[in-house]
């Protein structure tokens, strides 16, 4: 099979299409004749040497697939040859074909496409699991999501305004804060000329917000903090400002703040599974009523992974970059 290996570490140009032999699935797998492979910022930092592959995946960069079944352990009854599914993997999703766990298989929602669905998974795993669980978003809260016009974010802000959440979004222009206030968010913030803090308060009449979703960390944390409501709760899941910063403790203890963050790449496949359920139940029908919708900002053919990288650098994009085989 044809697929993209990273070749060393470095920029885009390290990513280099070559041929592997088509993986072999396990009990509880299930092997995907791949359509559409979705780019995350997770990617790019496993092409710089910054995000390890758990043992036992692949080394192929790659984490979220949609395409059809064409073999493996179908004995739990769950998926059958021919279907058509969106999945999230450990590795290995910039590929023509590729292993998934059964129970982290979810059906093409109806009405989208291979392409659509394929941006699907990493992203909303992300968001369920961190705005609704680990965040306990609740409706007529307020949710500020750093990164708004991200894949990520543009998700977040939709389904947290379809389960009757108020939510704002940091950008850092004002073609991406009229995007964001498009898809829901009651207002977005540029950060390029505006201070979020600022802003937040004065929308809140200087309540804060009840949750926050930072992909930055580092350099955000004290400001977080700042526009939390008593009682609020920050998820980080991305440290694209830094990995350290000075905590005011005297503050969280004050005001009862909860601080927390994860990853999802090194979960297990039991706790990725009960995102599936809540997925299917919650999320799949707002897909496919159109309520929620995924948002492409460009699809590249996988020679031109390295092309999809660099774009996701420059941050451009508005929605998700795709790989379509």
């Amino acid at each position: 099979m044809r697929a993209i290996e990273i070749t060393s570490y470095g920029g885009p140009e390290v990513l280099h299409e070559c041929t592997r032999d088509i993986p072999i699935a396990g009990v509880g797998e299930v092997l995907i004749r791949v359509a559409a492979a979705g780019v995350n910022r997770p990617d790019v930092l496993q092409r710089m040497g910054h995000y390890p592959v758990p043992k036992g995946a692949s080394d192929l960069p790659g984490l979220e697939i949609a395409g059809e079944i064409v073999g493996g352990d179908l004995t739990g009854g769950q998926h059958r040859l021919g279907d058509y599914v969106c999945a999230l993997v450990q590795g290995g999703g910039y590929a023509e074909y590729c292993v998934a766990p059964v129970g982290q298989c979810l059906p093409v929602p109806k009405g989208l496409s291979l392409i659509e669905a394929a941006s699907l998974p990493e992203t909303y795993f992300t968001v369920w699991s961190n705005i609704f669980e680990r965040g306990g978003l609740r409706p007529g809260e307020t949710l500020l999501v750093h990164g708004g016009a991200s894949g990520i974010g543009v998700a977040a802000i939709q389904m947290a305004n379809a389960f009757g959440a108020k939510v704002f979004a940091t950008v850092g222009s004002d073609e991406k804060r009229r995007a964001v206030e498009a898809f829901g968010a009651k207002r977005g913030v540029n950060y390029q000329n505006e201070e979020f803090q600022d802003v937040i308060m004065v929308e809140t009449q200087s309540r804060g917000v009840d949750l926050i979703l930072d992909m930055v960390a580092g350099k955000y944390l004290t400001r977080n903090l700042s526009v939390l409501a008593d009682d609020g709760r920050l998820v980080i899941i991305g440290l694209m400002g830094g990995a350290k910063a000075e905590l005011d403790m005297g503050q969280v203890l004050r005001r009862r703040l909860h601080i927390t963050g994860s990853t999802l790449r090194a979960r297990d496949v039991e706790f990725k599974a009960q995102i599936v359920h809540a997925l299917r139940e919650k999320i799949w029908p707002l897909l496919e009523n159109a309520t929620i919708r995924p948002v492409i900002h460009h699809v590249f053919p996988l020679h031109e992974a390295a092309r999809a990288h660099a774009e996701m650098e420059a941050g451009h994009h508005i929605g998700k970059l795709v790989l379509e085989i």
